[in-house]
């Protein structure tokens, strides 16, 4: 008997995959999402957004990109592994990535910026386009890359800034920007994305369900809930993986709620991953 069928579902709703369809907007993601809006229409330049693993700052980034991708005044651009070995492996994917046909066989780095530099002017200036590149995992940048993208940045009219550049990653990145004063001193807007408190929790369960074409009595006891809040502490990632555990629970157990003894027992069961520092005893996170 199908999975989805027996909880009244049309697709899986606690999937862990950055599906917009599915993303639950909390009060922090909706402002996140209109102040990046609002930094982009009026071309600030450099915008931060920072959250732990797993708060929901790459389902964030395809949300936002659902909707520019369909903007014909604006021309958006994605880069999902930021890590690069030298400046030049970096300047090549720049120009793959805004399609510089007659810049691919150029061998200099320099060859590149100015093909860069020539694209930012003709698509930001001469047609009037908000250019968007959005940066995932951006922690990982390396310096000589921030060091690039810093250069770029510095192309502007008397009015607008003509690159507009968002930086998604997790908290660590906020003190090395801190440290790169000509880089601070550019961001426009910075957020911070917390976890969910147990009222959005339970949003997000309800959302989840009813997008998978969930139509009958709640899955999910109050107390559950609650429960499940506080184990996941609010980590939309965490709080996926756990709820798809619960509607296997339920099939498997041939019941019709998750309760809170379902939820207990669960937890029990689950098993956290174990780190050993060096020179240290084991310890849980």
């Amino acid at each position: 008997m199908s999975y989805y069928k027996v909880l009244g579902l049309t697709e899986e709703p606690f999937s862990t995959s950055p599906d917009p369809d599915f993303f639950y907007l909390s009060r922090e993601h909706r402002a996140a999402l209109t102040r990046l809006r609002i930094a982009l229409s009026l071309r600030r330049g450099l915008s931060v957004i920072l959250g732990d693993v797993g708060t929901g700052k790459t389902t964030l980034s395809r949300k936002l990109a659902q909707v520019l991708r369909d903007d014909p005044n604006t021309s958006f651009h994605m880069i999902l592994n930021p890590y690069f070995r030298s400046q030049k492996q970096f300047l090549t994917r720049l120009v793959a990535l805004f399609r510089l046909d007659e810049a691919r066989g150029r061998r200099s780095a320099l060859d590149c910026i100015e093909a860069v530099e020539q694209f930012l002017y003709r698509v930001g200036v001469e047609e009037q386009r908000v250019v968007v590149l959005l940066v995932d995992e951006a922690q990982l940048l390396p310096d000589y890359v921030l060091e690039i993208l810093r250069i770029l940045l510095n192309y502007e009219t008397n009015e607008f800034k003509i690159l507009q550049l968002i930086l998604v990653g997790q908290m660590e990145l906020l003190p090395r920007l801190s440290r790169i004063r000509n880089v601070w001193d550019r961001i426009a807007l910075k957020f911070v994305i917390h976890p969910l408190d147990v009222e959005q929790t339970r949003e997000m369960i309800g959302f989840r369900l009813s997008q998978a074409g969930h139509k009958g009595p709640a899955l999910f006891s109050e107390e559950a809930i609650r429960l499940i809040h506080q184990y996941t502490r609010g980590y939309p990632r965490q709080l996926a993986l756990f709820c798809h555990n619960c509607l296997e629970a339920l099939v498997m157990h041939g019941k019709r709620l998750v309760d809170a003894e379902l939820v207990q027992e669960l937890m029990r069961m689950d098993v956290k991953p174990v780190a050993v520092e060096a020179g240290g005893a084991p310890h849980v996170f």
